[in-house]
This record gives structure tokens, sequence and C-alpha cells, in this order.
């Protein structure tokens, strides 16, 4: 079990991790060893997470979302396989734990009337120092 807060916990059985072949660092063993990983969570069909934490992390995901529902979290900084797998499951998790975090409402709010006022006296300043520029007329 990947514990994520203390209500939530992710079964490791609902993690799918692929090792691929990564390029950068690595000499000469980068063309022959697969040390990059592909992490896969099946967001949509997760029992673990609440509905809302789901439809956060939906949106949070961004690009890395599949229309299926899945995401895909690519590691290959590191050059061991093991170390790349940790990686890709801390940012898995740190992931969950933003989409825990209720948005805060937005309270609206309006200018105030001395604020509006300084506003339009500007916008009247402006006007004269436009106004100065005009070519003089001579009758």
């Amino acid at each position: 079990m990947i514990n994520i807060t203390p209500a939530i916990s992710i079964d490791e059985g609902e993690i799918s991790l692929q090792f691929v072949r990564a390029s950068g660092p690595g000499g000469q063993n980068v063309n022959k060893v697969s040390s990059a990983v592909q992490l896969r969570f099946d967001v949509g069909n997760s029992p673990s997470l609440p509905g809302e934490v789901r439809a956060r992390l939906i949106r949070l995901a961004g690009r890395r979302i599949t229309q299926d529902g899945i995401l895909i979290i690519e590691a290959r900084q590191h050059r061991t396989q093991e170390r790349n797998r940790v990686d890709a499951i801390e940012r898995l998790v740190e992931l969950i734990r933003k989409a825990t975090e209720k948005p805060k409402p937005r309270k609206k709010t309006r200018p105030a009337l001395a604020a509006k006022e300084r506003r339009i006296e500007g916008k009247k300043q402006r006007g004269v120092i436009k106004k100065m520029r005009k070519a003089v007329e001579v009758s």
C-alpha cells in the first residue's frame, strides 16, 4: 500500500510499471539497459480515490492523462531503474496530494468608489496630455 494521506492510500496493484530505454545519462549502457520508467495509474476506475479527488486529479494531470482516464508518468532522470521507479511513484503521490486540497472559493469583490474616481481622473489626465500633442490651428 502506498499512503497518500491518512484517509487515502493506493494498492500497489493499481499501478503498473513498464521499463523502457531512456535517452540521457548512462554512458555505454544507454542503448542496452531499460532504465526509464513509465508508470500507469487508472484514475477513472480507481476504487481508492474519492470522486472529487478523482475529478481534480484529472484536471491537474492535463496532457499526462489519456482519454481512457489512465495517468502516465515517465521518469528518466536517473541512471538506475530503481531510482526512476521511486521518482515516478513520488511524483504520483505528490500529484494526488495536490488533488486532495480543496480550492478556496473565490469571493467577489468590487473596486472602491475612490479607486474608480482615481482611475477616471488618470484617464482624463492622459487625455489632456494627448490633446496637447495636436498641431495648433492657425486661423
